[in-house]
């Protein structure tokens, strides 16, 4: 309980919510997409349900990972994934995704 008290543990717990509000930037971005194209009384809801589930999506994640950390070898094997992808994403691809498709429906925004 004394290191809940200390200076060097609530900077520790600032950084991680600086870390996650730089982050969770781009869930904001593609929200926003998604909901563009919804009619204004639409668009609100569209916002908070894609940003609840955003959150949502986020803890269990986040619980499922804390739990896969658990599992022997697997930082390493990690590792060498993140090795493989950084590696294919300095090789130059011709085809890409600059499209993002849009919805005038709000579940199917939502959904996106």
């Amino acid at each position: 309980m004394q290191e809940f008290l200390t200076v060097h543990f609530w900077i520790a717990v600032g950084q991680i919510i600086l870390i996650d509000v730089l982050l969770g930037g781009d869930n904001a971005v593609v929200i926003a997409m998604a909901c563009r194209q919804l009619p204004a009384h639409q668009r609100f809801k569209g916002i908070l349900l894609g940003t609840a589930g955003a959150i949502v999506l986020r803890v269990i994640l986040i619980a499922f990972a804390l739990t896969l950390l658990q599992v022997p070898y697997l930082k390493l094997i990690g590792g060498g994934l993140l090795l493989w992808i950084g590696v294919k994403l300095l090789i130059p691809q011709e085809e890409g995704h600059s499209t993002m498709e849009t919805s005038d429906r709000l579940w199917s925004a939502v959904k996106r």
